[in-house]
């Protein structure tokens, strides 16, 4: 399967992988920022942005696909980086392939099961009538009515994208996405802990990682480092552009 992907810069491999409803371009500035120093690849993962719709949405199966793109692009091992969803599929990569993961840095998400917490995102998002749509802003106005944060509904359209012969439809497989939610929310687990270095980021006014998921991170990832990033909430890197990108750089460095 061939995913969608950008690459800029040159050195060691860095691949991001970007979270749930978003696309590559979540990521490009980040990522053009540290092409500076390395070899940096962002992806759109399967049912998502322009990478191929499929029936099937877990956790081992993106990790299988990023294996996949790995051997296609003829990289050996590489530093892997993944936000939320993202970084649930970088975790279980390195716990199934350990020998293909560098460093490995994981932004605002745990390994452990995650609450259900998007269920009026897809109620909002399942009943806008794609084919009727005159303009994103009429979208927006719909969305309102379910989804009350501005910069969550500029997110999602995103994921608009107008037809040749009027209306509009997703970029990303939103049916599969939906009927697979349980997936996206499911654990990391595995037999054998990742015992190559691992930095976790989170947003200090994010609630995706807690005191209880430390346990779970220390028993899956024991050469795990935290680090904090003041006045972020779970898009960190959209909030604090800087300072995650500080943190990723000393710790690679």
């Amino acid at each position: 399967m061939d995913l969608n992907y950008k690459e800029f810069g040159q050195g060691e491999p860095l691949i991001i992988l970007h979270g749930l409803f978003g696309t590559l371009d979540n990521w490009q500035t980040i990522a053009k920022q540290l092409a500076e120093d390395y070899w940096v690849f962002i992806i759109d993962q399967r049912n998502h942005g322009k990478s191929p719709h499929l029936d099937e949405l877990s956790y081992p199966l993106m990790a299988e696909d990023l294996h996949a793109f790995m051997e296609s692009q003829y990289i050996p091992k590489a530093h892997i980086m993944g936000h939320s969803m993202g970084g649930k599929t970088a975790m279980q990569f390195a716990l199934s392939y350990p020998d293909m993961v560098d460093k490995l840095i994981v932004v605002d998400i745990a390994p452990g099961e995650n609450p259900p917490g998007h269920e009026l995102i897809f109620a909002g998002l399942l009943s806008l009538k794609l084919a009727e749509l005159s303009s994103r802003t009429e979208a927006d106005d719909f969305l309102k009515a379910t989804i009350k944060d501005f910069g969550v509904r500029q997110f999602l359209l995103k994921n608009l994208t107008r037809n040749k012969d009027g209306g509009y439809r997703w970029k990303m497989n939103l049916p599969v996405i939906h009927e697979n939610y349980q997936n996206i929310l499911a654990a990391i687990e595995h037999d054998i802990p990742f015992d190559g270095e691992s930095l976790f980021i989170m947003g200090a006014l994010s609630n995706y990682i807690d005191e209880s998921s430390k346990s779970i991170i220390e028993a899956l990832f024991p050469e795990y480092q935290m680090e904090v990033i003041n006045d972020a909430g779970h898009w960190v890197h959209a909030d604090q552009p800087a300072a995650l990108l500080a943190a990723v750089r000393s710790f690679l460095e």
